[in-house]
This record gives structure tokens, C-alpha cells and sequence, in this order.
């Protein structure tokens, strides 16, 4: 009878345990009273504080009130700051609550977080204020987990027909105004200004739209004032942010705003005070900081963007990328598609889910998304790399300029002549130019420089420049193989040429790394500036900091391989790290940088001149 009495305590205990998780489900109240009870055992495994532990665990969480603490919590932070904080935060919280509706209504998509018909409680939850770990900056919505998450869990499926893409484009603006060989980007930029401006209430992505933010909410550094630009004086991400600019504008007034374009074929579709450039801005602000590329599998490759889930931030740290993939089970297929997220490793309810944006530098997040990391092992930094090979009319340009100067100098000695004669042309200098034109390189190049790298691409580029005759032995240029080393005085001029195209990039900045390193530390002056000018200075240090480190790492290399011996130093007549005198005036401007390169594999190149 003992063996019965513990049994039938050990069954009470569970059926009490399963019926109150039910109940706890629908009423908060018995959930805290639950939590108070003490629960005894006639014997047994375990004790008293073990059975409490496995009933509190047992207990689940009354629907909605995760959403309800993440309010709670976020408007706490932000009320001391902002006194409309709360309000700011209900308008979010609404138009949450909108949009995940109408991806119920329109594409059957489960985000409760209570079991449905055939349903599991939906992983995620949506914040409406994120921040940033390592820097306290806001980084806007975001998606958190509600519970625990396993790896290689389901965490979201959204039909791609609720996606706005090229396709959606043509098709609410007419097929017979947008070509099929229109750009993606351009495409989905007048669908975005038509839905949000033109239709308004009326628009069938109403509630998608309403949870896209403004410009400054995103920051990308082709919308900030010269002011704020002005703070990332000597960063390569100027020159990049002012051709994005220069690209914006021109392609606004080519496809929408010039006389006779479609503003003026099509008013009605395109009235002209709503297509403005502002809001072409605007539109893509919200292009480059949330379209992703998909590989579907009945239209190839396409650009979307895809509602909730460009709600997630981005970490490079993260492998977890968004795809897509045709509806229904391993037999039968419908033939439609949807975007699918997996998790990329486990988290901890109530942490921040990521996905990775791909192998981003700062710059490149910088001038698109609006914000720089402090940790991230993608960085570089553009370094430009000029050389002038010396045929026989640079070489007489270059004394010609130098007897100027040397004329306008009173101080000048007797034997100038003579040094000026010492400069001899380049026996190779006509073949480098023609290998260069063969590859498609010019004489200014830029190339991404890394914490702990450098490309192979430059060393490649400097070894052909660097070439003498006692390299060829009378070989054509066309004979080496520029993957490797080409002789011990060739890889020495090579790595010094680095050395004084990185150090040139640093002179470039008109403040050091520990004056901004100051401004960072004093934390009362740095709160001063805007959320612009901090991202900048942050992103101007990590520059310098990486430049410093590339610096160090050539010049252990320089000695490790014995490369710093005088008579293995040689510059064979060429300038590195600048555009030189006449150059400039030749091309007009620098040719198109690395971070241009990249851009252009998005599918929206920058390359003007």
C-alpha cells in the first residue's frame, strides 16, 4: 500500500502539472499563484525543489504577453530619452500588428504564438527597437526569439507572391510602361513610390509599407548633409557616396523626371508631385538596406523584398541567408514558391535572431544600410594604388615640371641638371601599358585592403609594374606567371609599394586614430554629436586602425623574408598611392573604386566619371 500511496501522489503531481499548464495558458493570474505552491513528495526520487522546478517549467506563457514585456521593456529605455517615446512605440506596435494580419489574410502565414490547426507556435516575435550591443546606437526593428530555438529550426516561410520584385513592378505599374529589361532596382523603386504615395490607404501592400522606415531612420551616408559627410574627411567612402549620389539623380532624371520621360508619357501613373527625387531616395534607402537576392527556382535569380522577414538585422557572424523554395511536401509540388529561413545555430529566448546581408565591409554597410560595425571580420579599406609607367614623353613631363619648380627656387644648387638627367624612361613601359589595356586595368587602381590580408590581385598588378629588364631576360611580359614571386628585388619594391600606397591612405585622414579615439572615450561630448557623425568617427577609427595594422603585417613580412636589404629597394621609376601631376587632368577624375565594383555585382553599378 505504501508503493500505491507514492504512486498515486507522483500521478496527482502530473495530472496537476498538465492541467494547470493548459489553464495558465488562458489565465495570467493562475500562472503567478502556480509559481508560489509548494509541492511535497512521499518519497522517491528527487525532493520538494526539483518537482517545483519541473512544474514552473511546465507552465506556458498566456498568448500575446511576450509581446507585451518587449513594449514594456523598450518603453522604458526610450522614455527617459524622448518623451513621445510611448507613442512612437504604440504606432510601431500597431502597424506590427497590421502587418502580421495581413500576411495571415493574404498568404496564410502562421505568426501567433500559440499552437494553430496543424500550426506550432511561431518562433519569432517582433521588437520595435533593437540596439546595438557594442555601441548602445538604435538599430530599429528587429525580430527576437520567443522561446528557445534549435539549430537548423523552421523560422519563417513568407509566399513569394507577397514580395514586392521586378515581376510585382510591371505588373501594378503596366507591363506595357516597364520593359522587361528594365533594371530591378529602378523597377521596384517606382512600385515602392506608387504604393506608398500614389494608392496610399488604397495600396494592397498598405501594411508591409507602413512598417518601412524613413530616411532617417536608416541613415545610408548618400542622404547625409555635406556637414556630416565632412566627418569621414579622408575615407574612401566619400568618393563612393558621392557617385552613388551623382547615380541617383542621373538615373531619376533619365527614366522619370527629364522632358518627355515617363512623368510626362504616363501622368496618371507617374504624377509628378509624387515621383520626386526625395521620394526616389526614400524608395531606395529602403531598396539597399532591405532587398535581398533570391534563387528561385522558376525565375532564376531575383531581387526581393520580402515582408517581416527584412525585419531581421544583419550580424556577420551569422550563416543563416534567406532562400527560397517551392511549396508543398517532398512528392508533391505545387509549383508556387516561398522564401524559407533556417536557424543557423541555437538562441536563447528573448535573444535578437540575425541573419547575415553577406561579407559586407563597413564601408559597404555604411553606404547602404546606415551603420557600421565595430566587430567585423569583412572590413577593409580602400587603397589606391596609381602608377605611370615612364615612357619617354612622361619622363620628359616629369622634368619639365620639376625645372619649373626648381627655377621658382632661389636656393637651388648647381647640380640639379645633373639629377634631373639621372631620370631614365622605362624600356618596358610601352608593353606594361599594352598588358594593361589588354586586361581591362588602368593606371590607377583601387584595391580592398584587409585587417589581416591583402589581395592577391595587387601583388599580381605591382609584380607586372614593378618589372624590369633584369626580370624578363628578355622574355615577353606575357611569360610570367604574376601569382608568384617574380624575382627577390622585384617582390621587395612590390611590398614597399604597399607600404607607401597603405601609408598614403593614412595621411589622407586629417585627424589620428587617438584623437578620435578621444572624442570616443569622452562620452558627454561624443552624445553631442548626430547619430551620423558618431557612426562616422567610429568608422574613420576602425580605418585607421586597420591601415595600421596592414602597415605592420608588411613591414614583419618585409623582414621575415629578408626583403629589406638596400640594394634589394628599388622604386624603378614608378609613383604609388597618388594620381600624378597631368594623370589627373588626362582622365578627369579617379577611376572606379573597389567598393564601385561591388556595388556593380548588386546589379545597380556606379561608375561615373
Amino acid at each position: 500500500m505504501a508503493g500505491l500511496g507514492r504512486a498515486a501522489v507522483y500521478l496527482a503531481a502530473v495530472s496537476t502539472a498538465t492541467h494547470l499548464s493548459s489553464v495558465a495558458a488562458f489565465s495570467p493570474t493562475c500562472l503567478r499563484s502556480v509559481r508560489n505552491v509548494p509541492l511535497f513528495m512521499a518519497g522517491g526520487e528527487g525532493g520538494e525543489a526539483e518537482w517545483s522546478k519541473a512544474l514552473r517549467d511546465s507552465v506556458g506563457t498566456a498568448p500575446g504577453q511576450f509581446e507585451k514585456d518587449i513594449q514594456a521593456a523598450n518603453t522604458s529605455k526610450m522614455s527617459g530619452l524622448n518623451p513621445n517615446a510611448s507613442k512612437q512605440a504604440d504606432r510601431k506596435l500597431s502597424a506590427n500588428a497590421r502587418l502580421v494580419q495581413w500576411l495571415k489574410e493574404e498568404g496564410d502565414v502562421y505568426l501567433q504564438d500559440a499552437s494553430g490547426w496543424g500550426e506550432a507556435p511561431h518562433p519569432m516575435a517582433i521588437s520595435t527597437e533593437t540596439v546595438d550591443e557594442l555601441t548602445n546606437e538604435s538599430s530599429g526593428r528587429g525580430l527576437l526569439a520567443r522561446r528557445s530555438v534549435n539549430q537548423e529550426e523552421e523560422l519563417l516561410k513568407i509566399p513569394i507572391d507577397l514580395c514586392i520584385t521586378k515581376k510585382s513592378a510591371r505588373k501594378a505599374l503596366g507591363t506595357d510602361i516597364l520593359p522587361p529589361s528594365i533594371n530591378e532596382y529602378l523597377a521596384m523603386a517606382c512600385q515602392l513610390i506608387h504604393e506608398k504615395y500614389v494608392l496610399g490607404s488604397e495600396s494592397y501592400f498598405k501594411a508591409y509599407v507602413d512598417v518601412l522606415p524613413e530616411v532617417d531612420e536608416v541613415n545610408p551616408t548618400f542622404t547625409w548633409s555635406d556637414d556630416d559627410l565632412g566627418f569621414l574627411g579622408g575615407s574612401p567612402v566619400i568618393a563612393a557616396t558621392k557617385s552613388m549620389q551623382m547615380k541617383l539623380r542621373s538615373e531619376f532624371d533619365a527614366l522619370l523626371g527629364n522632358e518627355g520621360q515617363l512623368c510626362d508619357q504616363y501622368p496618371d501613373v507617374f504624377p509628378r508631385e509624387h515621383f520626386t527625387h526625395e521620394n526616389w531616395v526614400w524608395a531606395f534607402t529602403n531598396l539597399f538596406s532591405r532587398a535581398i537576392r533570391l534563387r528561385t527556382m522558376k525565375r532564376g535569380e531575383t531581387l526581393a523584398m520580402v515582408p517581416y522577414a527584412d525585419l531581421i538585422n544583419h550580424s556577420p557572424y551569422s550563416g543563416a541567408y534567406l532562400d527560397a523554395r517551392q511549396t508543398g511536401d517532398w512528392l508533391f509540388k505545387t509549383g508556387e514558391e516561398e522564401v524559407i529561413l533556417y536557424a543557423d545555430r541555437g538562441y536563447r529566448k528573448m535573444e535578437q535572431i540575425y541573419i547575415s546581408y553577406g561579407p559586407k565591409s563597413n564601408a559597404d554597410l555604411l553606404l547602404l544600410y546606415g551603420f557600421a560595425l565595430e566587430r567585423n571580420p569583412f572590413n577593409s579599406v580602400d587603397v589606391t594604388v596609381s602608377i605611370a609607367p615612364r615612357t619617354e614623353e612622361a619622363v620628359n613631363d616629369i622634368k619639365s615640371q620639376i625645372r619649373a619648380l626648381w627655377e621658382a627656387d632661389d636656393t637651388k644648387e648647381n647640380d640639379k641638371d645633373a639629377e634631373i638627367d639621372d631620370i631614365e624612361a622605362d624600356p618596358l613601359a610601352g608593353e606594361k601599358i599594352a598588358f594593361l589595356e589588354r586586361s581591362g586595368r588602368s593606371s590607377t587602381v583601387d584595391f580592398p585592403c584587409y585587417a589581416d590580408r591583402y589581395p592577391t590581385e595587387m601583388l599580381e598588378y605591382l609584380r607586372l609594374m614593378m618589372m624590369t629588364p633584369e626580370d624578363s631576360r628578355g622574355k615577353t611580359l606575357r611569360d610570367f606567371d604574376y601569382t608568384r614571386t617574380i624575382s627577390a628585388a622585384n617582390e621587395a619594391a612590390v611590398l614597399f609599394s604597399v607600404v607607401d600606397a597603405v601609408t598614403g591612405q593614412l595621411e589622407r585622414y586629417p585627424t589620428t586614430e587617438e584623437e578620435d579615439a578621444d572624442i570616443i572615450k569622452d562620452r558627454g561630448l561624443f552624445r553631442l554629436l548626430s547619430y551620423n557623425q558618431r557612426m562616422a568617427v567610429r568608422h574613420r577609427r576602425n580605418e585607421k586602425r586597420l591601415l595600421k595594422r596592414t602597415i605592420a603585417a608588411l613591414e614583419k613580412q618585409i623582414r621575415t623574408r629578408g626583403l629589406d636589404a638596400e640594394d634589394l629597394q628599388r622604386a624603378e621609376g614608378s609613383t604609388l598611392g597618388i594620381v600624378l601631376p597631368g594623370e589627373e587632368k588626362k582622365y578627369g577624375t579617379k577611376q572606379r573604386t573597389a567598393l564601385e565594383d561591388r556595388l556593380e555585382q548588386m546589379g545597380l553599378p556606379v561608375d561615373l566619371r
